[in-house]
Order: C-alpha cells, then sequence, then structure tokens
C-alpha cells in the first residue's frame, strides 16, 4: 500500500491533469461564445430572424460554463486560459449549424472524460457539475439536429 507521501505526487499530477484539461475545456466554452455571437449577427437568409435567436440564446449558457469553469481552475491552483480555441468562421446558414453541432458533440466528449478525470482527482462536486453540464450540451446538440432535421 502506498503511503501518504507516495500518494501526494500522484494525487498533484491528477489535478495538473485536471487544470490542463479544464482550460481546454474554457478555451472551447470561449470558442462557443465567440461562435455563436458571430453566427447570430451573421446568418442570412429566410430563416434568419429564429437562427439569430436560436445562436443568441445559446450564450449565456456557454457563458455559465466558462464561469464554473474559470473559478474551479483558479481554485485548484491554476490561471484560468485567457484565449478560445479558433473559431471556424461561415457565412451559409446550414454550415454554421453543422459547425455548431460538431463543436458540441467534441465538447460532450471533452467534458465526459473531464468528469472522469475530476472523480480520479478527488474532485467529486466538480463531476457532478459536469453532469449538469453534460446535459446542457447534449440538448444543445439535440436541438441543432432537429433543426437539420428539418433543413431543405
Amino acid at each position: 500500500m502506498a503511503t501518504r507521501t507516495e500518494q501526494q505526487p500522484k494525487a498533484k499530477d491528477k489535478t495538473r491533469e485536471l487544470i490542463d484539461g479544464l482550460n481546454e475545456d474554457l478555451r472551447g466554452e470561449f470558442q462557443a461564445i465567440i461562435m455563436y455571437r458571430l453566427y447570430a449577427s451573421m446568418v442570412q437568409g429566410p430563416w434568419r430572424q429564429d437562427l439569430r435567436a436560436f445562436f443568441a440564446n445559446e450564450i449565456p449558457e456557454e457563458l455559465g460554463h466558462a464561469q464554473i469553469l474559470a473559478d474551479k481552475i483558479s481554485s485548484l491552483g491554476g490561471t484560468p486560459a485567457a484565449e478560445p480555441s479558433p473559431v471556424k468562421v461561415v457565412k451559409d446558414a446550414k454550415a454554421m449549424l453543422e459547425t455548431a453541432l460538431a463543436a458540441e458533440v467534441e465538447t460532450i466528449d471533452r467534458y465526459v472524460k473531464r468528469r472522469e478525470q475530476a472523480t480520479e482527482a478527488g474532485e467529486h462536486g466538480l463531476a457532478v457539475r459536469f453532469d449538469d453540464i453534460i446535459a446542457d450540451e447534449t440538448n444543445h446538440r439535440d436541438e441543432i439536429r432537429q433543426i437539420l432535421a428539418r433543413w431543405p
């Protein structure tokens, strides 16, 4: 059985890995906020009003996720990322939806992994928060799929 001093470096490594992953997630949330803001402003065509509202309405939830992540990174002793992941700018409404769908699917995959890392690092409260965030992102994914299913 490992002694307490042998366990400490492993715990620190797990916490460092978690902080690094949370920063990746934070950059992804910043990316989503920017992407949805751009798409809400740029969308054109017969569904402009509906899609503008849809994209704009995603922003507050993504901002809330960013706040949770930044606060947790800081409380774990890390420095929250200050830059987004690259934002894919497209002009066609359907391409906007497809890009947003791909981002949501990727985000869900990352958060499932991060929930496991949080549990392994002993951050059980954070793991539970990820259940809520995963549910939010899954709802976003499903809504976009529904919009695309009806796309002409």
